[in-house]
């Protein structure tokens, strides 16, 4: 009995001990699988189904202080895709402690995603006749029935992981331009669509470009009228789109109106790549790719708008909570398509906006417009949150913002990410204002636990963002301070690299201290202008911008204004920073109603070899550099050109030449980059921001057709010969004419220029025998502007005979051209072309 006894003593012992190792200080790791099942215990060999229920569990284990305070307490995601129909949510009962964090991250090795989507299966080929489709899609497109809980349709979709087109009435990056707006009405009119029956399209929308932010506004009528038709919109966005002022739809002889295409009707679905939700029927439809087998595709649709929300109060946040090696995918933005979107800047939408009839605000006397807007949602988002990491994952596939760092987030780490394919944000910090706080009102609130500050933005990469919103931007920082951004590549965005700041204001807020050293921005501005690499708003004092490589933005097919594109932009209010040492291409910068106290220094092309090589991702995250996306060879790249401005006073007046000069030095240009023609003066130079040169031009001289030249659409430079242009100073032959008025003509006078060097290759030999360094012809309207480059000490009357010398195509090219070209109204009978000379101050 003894022994017995003894030996049963001992085996109770030992198992209550085995229990005591599982139940009280032992536990470290739970585990997670998309094949567990969350009435498992969380081991490694009997795991959860779900993140959200492995988050639980740690919070019980922390609660009843099971957990080893010695150690992180990890939550292990095996391989796989999670489907998510909520969002996780990461509680202040969820927290770490210092050393000893939460983590939720992949198993070692493993490859993790957790997805906001819905797989659309059981594709079939279409083979009823559908009303309304294309001719040419008939036989090509396959259907499938909508997911159990999409009542909205489907305004993502990914097919093999690449994001198919909402069916839409142009091809490609194509659009099309208004052809006006009436804001009384609230009311759009487009060139008549070719696309029948479209008053029939239930769930049709306009998406429009305006300056630096697109609206997509929900269409409740077209009513067609001939050649042209007439959209009516829902509200809300119909009122936001027609009082607010900033921006606005763009209407404009000289560079277009506003592009726009139409979208989400079943009679668009006519090009490969392209789909149409029809919500009613509960059918999707899609076109499918050549090398596309749709009984082996993944078809993965956007369905939840947030898939980890870190949600903590001022008196109690959320901290010490790693996330690592995770891609978040497969996020949806709902707003479009229940209130339209009408975004202010940043992404950000209005729910109000007007002009003020009388200006003026207590804050600000000139001001001319209120706005109120809300936040865009995130894939992740964080509030209320301290020491929060979120380090090597992956943001793909989204409909709006990455990662959002709201309201009171500090001394948290965002570095070694990766965003690609988000559709509006990449990374954004800190409050823009509240929804019901006006927009430009300075944010100094009494509880300072609302302002998110020391957070390191580091070494992320940021490529193909902003795709749907193209206002957005790869990182935005609103009110925070001591947010230091470094060492981060951000490309193909449509808008601007990294915009830190809000408000439009000089007053002191709590925006200060930031660091912006040493990142890559490169190939941006492509869609969206008002633009720059590096972008600012409002006080910041001690804020830095240094050591940065900023390099080849795109040539944005429908910018209000072509030219209005910089490296660097200090906007409205922005005051007490310093701009030193950072690498761009050119000094194409904008200095637009700065405060005081800005330093700018050793900037440009000149900065040292040893600060662009170091600037981008640090050597150990250079891995990333394959996520990112390559160049777009569908737009060009800007290379910074001169502009024309020409003055025409009324015959017999003439320019008050010191009010001329007092404006070419407000905009840095040269009094030697003034021309005349009897009563036309024309300004030819790079120009830093032509839009403000127009104003003061206007304000200075209200009485004077003022024409700005942004059509550039020929250009011969050396390279056409064989060799770099010659050192030294140029000088410029400015002249000008009129194509002739038939619209036939025209259309081949530019495309005999478009196709010169291969069609006619013996003109530019003929520039290079004459020494012409550069020829650019411009066009504004029937006018025409042309300048001839040659070295300052070379005589123009003895270069231009060689261009025919031993060459007699040249007298058949000028011949052939004469008869698309005519003088001025005012030019003597007879002439052509009119020759500038240098004006006299």
């Amino acid at each position: 009995m003894k022994n017995s006894t003894g030996k049963i003593f001992l085996v109770f012992c030992c198992t209550f001990i085995v229990l005591c190792s599982n139940c009280f200080g032992q536990i470290s790791e739970v585990w997670v699988s998309p094949t567990g099942s969350d009435s498992n215990t969380g081991t490694k060999e009997q795991p959860l189904a779900s993140p959200s229920m492995a988050v639980r569990k740690v919070r019980e284990l922390r609660r009843l202080q099971q957990t080893d305070p010695s150690k992180s307490v990890h939550i292990y995601l095996s391989s796989g895709r999670y489907f998510l129909e909520e969002p996780i949510h990461i509680r202040p009962e969820d927290s770490g402690i210092l050393n000893n964090p939460t983590i939720l991250e992949a198993a070692p090795h493993a490859q993790v995603s957790i997805s906001g989507g819905k797989a659309i299966v059981n594709w079939k080929l279409l083979k009823e006749n559908l009303p309304f489709l294309p001719q040419k899609a008939k036989g090509k497109i396959w259907v499938a029935d909508l997911p159990e809980g999409i009542s909205l349709g489907i305004r993502q979709l990914w097919v093999n992981g690449k994001k198919a087109t909402r069916a839409k009435n142009t091809a490609g990056i194509e659009m099309q331009r208004i052809l006006s707006w009436n804001k009384k009405e609230q009311t759009c009119w487009i060139p008549a669509p070719k696309e029948a029956h479209l008053e029939q399209a239930k769930g049709l929308e306009f998406f429009i470009h305006q300056w630096w932010e697109i609206a997509q506004l929900r269409v409740k009528r077209i009513e067609v009228q001939g050649d042209s038709a007439k959209l009516t919109f829902f509200q809300p966005e119909s009122r936001i789109q027609s009082e607010h002022p900033w921006p606005a739809p763009w209407i404009s002889k000289e560079t277009g109106n506003s592009a726009f295409y139409l979208c989400n009707a079943l009679q668009f679905l006519d090009e490969a790549g392209e789909y149409y939700c029809d919500p009613v029927a509960q059918k999707i439809y899609y076109f499918p790719f050549s090398n596309e087998n749709m009984l082996q595709t993944e078809a993965i649709a956007s369905h939840l708008e947030t898939l980890v929300r870190i949600e903590g109060t001022p008196e109690k946040p959320v901290q010490h909570f790693h996330i690592q090696n995770i891609n978040f995918e497969h996020t949806a933005y709902w707003r479009p398509a229940t209130h339209g979107h009408v975004a202010h800047q940043t992404g950000m939408p209005m729910t109000d906006a007007y002009n003020l009839k009388i200006a003026g605000t207590p804050e600000k006397q000139t001001l001319e417009n209120q706005a109120w807007i809300i936040r865009p949602t995130a894939a992740v988002s964080i509030n209320h949150s301290q020491n929060i990491h979120i380090q090597n994952c992956q943001f793909t596939h989204t409909a709006s913002t990455g990662l959002d760092l709201y309201k009171g987030v500090n001394q948290s780490l965002v570095t070694g990410n990766v965003f690609k394919d988000i559709g509006g944000n990449g990374i954004l910090v800190g409050n823009f204002s509240d929804e019901a706080t006006e927009i430009h009102l300075p944010y100094n609130p009494t509880d300072l636990r609302e302002v998110s500050h020391h957070i390191q933005i580091s070494n992320n990469l940021i490529s193909d963002a902003t795709n749907e919103d193209w206002g957005s931007v790869g990182i935005g920082v609103g009110f925070a301070h001591d947010i230091q951004i470094t060492h981060n590549d951000i490309s193909n965005v449509h808008y601007s690299g990294i915009s830190v700041g809000w408000g439009w204001t000089r007053h002191i807020t709590v925006l200060k201290n930031n660091l912006v050293k040493a990142n890559k921005i490169r190939l941006y501005g492509k869609n969206m202008y008002d633009v720059a690499g590096i972008y600012t708003l409002s006080a910041q004092p001690n804020t830095q911008i240094i050591e940065n490589v900023i390099d080849s933005i795109y040539r944005a097919p429908y910018a209000h204004i072509p030219s209005h594109w910089f490296y660097l932009y200090t906007d409205e209010g922005s005051s007490f920073m310093t701009i030193r040492d950072n690498w761009t291409a050119s000094t194409k910068y904008l200095q637009n109603a700065n405060g005081p106290a800005n330093t700018w220094e050793n900037n440009g092309p000149s900065v040292a070899d040893s600060i662009y090589q170091k600037a981008g991702l640090a050597p150990q995250y250079q891995s990333l550099l394959r996520f990112a996306n390559p160049y777009d060879a569908r737009y060009d790249i800007n290379i910074e050109k001169p502009v024309i401005v020409e003055l025409v006073t009324a015959q017999g007046k003439t320019l008050d030449k010191e009010k001329l000069k007092v404006i070419l030095g407000k905009s840095k240009i040269s009094t030697s980059s003034v021309y005349q023609w009897q009563n036309h003066t024309v300004i030819f130079d790079k120009v830093q921001d032509v839009y403000l040169l127009q104003d003061r031009l206007k304000n200075a001289f209200p009485d004077v057709k003022i024409k700005t030249y942004h059509d550039l659409f020929y250009e011969f430079n050396r390279e056409k010969c064989g060799e770099k242009k010659k050192e030294g100073a140029w000088k410029h032959i400015l002249l000008t004419a009129n194509l002739v008025a038939d619209p036939n003509k025209q259309k081949a006078y530019l495309d005999a220029h478009a196709t010169q060097f291969e069609k006619w290759p013996e003109v530019s030999k003929g520039f290079c025998n004459a020494d012409f360094q550069q020829l650019l012809l411009f066009r504004n309207g029937r006018q025409l502007m042309l300048v001839i480059s040659i070295p300052a000490e070379a005589d123009f009357e003895k270069l231009n005979p060689r261009t025919t010398l031993n060459n007699p195509r040249v007298n058949d090219w000028n011949k052939a051209m004469k008869d698309y070209q005519e003088g001025l109204e005012d030019a003597p009978k007879g002439d052509t072309w009119e020759f500038f000379k240098s004006f006299e101050f």
